[in-house]
């Protein structure tokens, strides 16, 4: 039974395909307030720069660094909830000439070629912080490899993702692939 705010039962209701999901769940909740808190202090951070030139003739010296950076960890960190939902771009149209179990099957398939693809992903962002790890950032006393530890958190998330599609097919979520509750 399903209770109001709580996600339903679905396909994913009991054994290690349930204990996946709940996991996924978890790690799209916390993703989730990543997301939201590195929007936020992009938000701040732009607004106090147009406020320190226009008003103070002053500029912040890190502000475009840190803005953008703020950026790429809410974009790569957002992606994985789009595999969640099925909104990133796709073609389907051979896809719908298939009868429901091929469909399914080759849905599947390409959610193992994704999962593969996040697997050469993350190697490679991982080898690329690296190499960036001895690396300053121009205004920050950082290492530049920031940029590069979402590559690798992504992938992760994404092969997730990827990993329960594959194993409970197109209808994992259910009604829930937008709900995301982690309750």
């Amino acid at each position: 039974m399903s209770y109001p705010g709580h996600p339903s039962p679905g396909p994913a209701s009991a054994g290690p395909l349930a204990l996946l999901r709940r996991a996924v769940d978890l790690t799209d909740a916390l993703s989730r307030w990543i997301i939201v808190a590195a929007m936020a202090a992009m938000t701040l951070l732009i607004s106090a720069q147009v406020f320190h030139r226009y008003v103070l003739s002053s500029s912040i010296d890190a502000a475009d660094e840190l803005s953008r950076l703020f950026f790429v960890w809410s974009i790569f960190l957002a992606i994985p909830h789009g595999i969640r939902r099925g909104v990133h771009v796709g073609i389907d149209i051979v896809l719908r000439l298939m009868p429901g179990r091929a469909q399914d099957l080759l849905q599947r398939a390409s959610a193992l070629a994704g999962l593969l693809l996040m697997a050469v992903v993350f190697v490679t962002a991982l080898g690329a912080a690296g190499d960036k790890w001895g690396e300053l950032m121009p205004t920050l006393p950082v290492t530049a490899a920031l940029y590069y530890i979402p590559v690798c958190i992504c992938a992760l998330h994404s092969a997730l993702h990827l990993l329960l599609f594959a194993l409970g097919g197109p209808e994992i979520w259910g009604d829930d692939a937008w709900k995301e509750t982690a309750s």
